[in-house]
């Protein structure tokens, strides 16, 4: 005797949940903003920070005398090179789009994209 698991409309609500989260990660994918600047921060603190538009390398002195080497090259971001033994940081792959990071926890490194910031300048101060 051979147990059947699955009904048809067990079948076709997997179907319709897939078609579902493909569509929103396809609308996530189309709507994220192209980065304007690469911030760097040591310990939590901005210590540096790029645009995207300009080529660069910059060797980044992290915690502890670790350090890590980013390149910035055709309107991205990555890291070349680190001190950290795991070097998962170097394995992040390149970032272009706002809210992305890269991450070295032992050296204490963040590199983020961000983009345009609005100033808004106030007229007054109401209590």
């Amino acid at each position: 005797m051979i147990k059947r698991y699955f009904t048809k409309n067990d079948i076709l609500l997997i179907i319709g949940m897939l078609i579902a989260s493909g569509l929103l990660m396809l609308i996530l994918l189309l709507s994220q903003e192209r980065g304007s600047t690469v911030v760097i921060s040591v310990d939590g603190k901005d210590v540096k920070s790029f645009s995207l538009d300009e080529d660069t390398r910059f060797v980044i002195d992290g915690y502890h005398g670790g350090s890590n080497v980013l390149v910035i090259e055709n309107g991205e971001a990555f890291l070349e090179s680190a001190s950290c033994p795991d070097k998962l940081c170097v394995n992040m792959g390149k970032i272009s789009k706002v809210g992305q990071s890269i991450i070295c926890l032992p050296n204490k490194v963040v590199i983020e994209i961000r983009g345009k910031e609005i100033e808004e300048e106030y007229d007054a101060v109401v209590g």
